[in-house]
């Protein structure tokens, strides 16, 4: 095996300030590399084709150069920086770039040297042709109108405003890919031992099952061919046609059959982006990870908890850190207007919180008010970002505050013919628009749509339909209008008191 130092170290890369910095690596077993970094200097000895130096904590700053060095390989790199480095995962949402999001084009045209480096891991995996290759390919990014098109909105948002506030440079390594689910960021061995965590890994070996490689192979580019195919006939369809339906979308171009067969090379199956991506990345030294997922996990969202859980438990082991700050992004409001409210997503918020709940040094980013209606991709995101550096402040850097929080529910009481609701981290409540989103249920658990007073950091819920309720929940719907704030601006976080209850 060839000498190598992983492609996520580069000219202009950002490395991570007191901390010891992982520099890492693949070569020939016995092998001996030396590292040097502005006047310290770490030694590793190549195993089972690996090697992993360890460099001492540096404070932040700037104009740095590192030279790796094995038997007769020598590279330098320089325009180093010294500062925070977060890593931001997901699926498309945490994907959707600069350029497409609110006022994008704006900020690429006026943001001048906002202190924010990028990093892209490629989205490609094992097995195809140019996987070596697209990832050799690799640097890391300073801002410009032209680079800083394809950087994640939210990554960049969250890092500007923390370069600002920090006084010193932050590095984003984006690890993200739309349409994926959880168990694709996940190993085998993580997924196996459960089986509300293993359906997909199931799915997954029952494809394989008897296949040869070249079989395998074939499958998958037969799927690309005729996905391709499909997708050029919908695109035709809907540029021509006013008032466009999914039903008749199909009608007209046949079987969807996204994602396709789960085979090695699909990347849209159990294991593929964490061999493929992730472990490209890992064990680069980080402030923390950033996670906006679970879109794609709505089919099973029972499942939610124990993947979401399961997955901050394997990145920490990775990375060697068991309280590696972890930063979720709680889903917000959407439907398409042909699906019925199942209230799968209701269900993957409830999980998101309680992994916060549960899970220490994560935090919360409730975002319920920024989803939008038919679009499940919704373009501003800079409150999410902005939402991300509040519980970044408080779960990574030592700035705790209730204000930096969503209210979320914490007890409730039944009085007065209806239910007194107390939050954690309220003081007060503002509403914005027509006041919706409570219901109420009886002993026989159906649930009215309720009014609601403020009694300062108490919400009073009524409803004359419902004169002895015994139940409450709160925006439980996978789509509606969200009016009700903490005096901090961050909307209320849905909840429900029946964990029980039919959907």
């Amino acid at each position: 095996m060839n000498f190598s130092i992983a492609p996520v170290f580069s000219d202009g890369m950002v490395l991570q300030r007191d901390k010891n910095i992982n520099v890492f690596g693949e070569g020939c077993d016995g092998e001996t590399v030396l590292v040097e970094f502005d006047g310290s200097a770490a030694k590793a000895v190549v195993k089972n084709g690996k090697w992993l130096a360890v460099l001492p904590e540096h404070a932040a700053g700037e104009g740095y150069t590192m030279t790796v060095s094995c038997a007769d390989v020598k590279k330098t790199f320089s325009d180093i920086a010294v500062g925070e480095v977060w890593l931001a995962g997901g699926q498309s949402n945490m994907e959707f770039e600069l350029q497409n999001c609110t006022g994008g084009a704006e900020r690429l045209k006026n943001d001048v040297t906002p202190n924010v480096r990028f990093y892209y891991t490629p989205k490609i995996v094992k097995g195809e042709p140019d996987y070596d290759e697209k990832m050799r390919n690799t640097r890391w990014e300073h801002f410009s109108e032209q680079s800083a098109r394809y950087w994640s909105a939210v990554g960049y948002f969250f890092a500007k405003e923390l370069a600002d506030k920090l006084g010193c440079t932050v590095g984003i390594i984006g690890c993200n890919w739309g349409g994926t689910k959880a168990s694709h960021w996940m190993s085998r061995e993580s997924l196996s031992h459960d089986d509300e965590m293993r359906f997909d890994l199931d799915e997954y070996d029952k494809c394989c099952e008897g296949k040869t490689p070249d079989e395998l192979t074939k499958m998958y580019r037969d799927y690309e061919d005729y996905n391709n195919a499909w997708n050029t006939r919908k695109e035709e369809y809907y540029a021509k046609t006013p008032n466009a339906s999914w039903e008749e979308c199909l009608k007209l171009c046949g079987e969807c059959r996204y994602p396709g067969p789960p085979c090695p090379l699909n990347p849209f199956r159990a294991t593929a982006l964490y061999e493929s991506m992730l472990m490209k990345v890992c064990p680069y030294t980080l402030k923390g990870f950033m996670y906006y997922q679970g879109e794609s996990d709505d089919p099973r969202p029972e499942s939610y908890f124990k993947l979401l859980r399961g997955l901050i438990g394997l990145w920490r082991e990775d990375w060697g850190d068991d309280e590696l700050p972890f930063l979720i992004v709680q889903l917000p409001m959407h439907r398409y207007e042909g699906d019925l409210d199942r209230k799968n997503w209701c269900i993957i918020r409830e999980a998101q919180e309680k992994v916060f709940r549960t899970t220490r040094n994560t935090g919360l980013a409730v975002i319920l008010d920024c989803g939008e209606f038919n679009e499940i991709h919704p373009r501003d995101k800079v409150p999410v970002g902005h939402r991300l550096f509040l519980q970044a402040m408080s779960c990574a850097y030592g700035e705790y505050s209730p204000d930096k929080f969503s209210p979320l529910y914490k007890s409730h009481i039944i009085k007065e013919n209806g239910i007194e609701v107390s939050f954690e981290y309220a003081d007060g409540f503002t509403v914005k628009g027509t006041p919706c989103g409570f219901e109420l249920a009886g002993a026989d658990g159906e649930y009215k749509p309720a009014e609601f007073e403020i009694r300062g950091d108490k919400i009073f819920v009524f409803s004359g339909e419902i004169p002895a309720p015994l139940n409450i929940r709160y925006e439980w719907t996978n789509y509606g209008e969200v009016t009700l704030f903490g005096t901090n601006g961050l909307p209320v976080a849905p909840f429900r008191t029946d964990k029980k209850a039919v959907l």
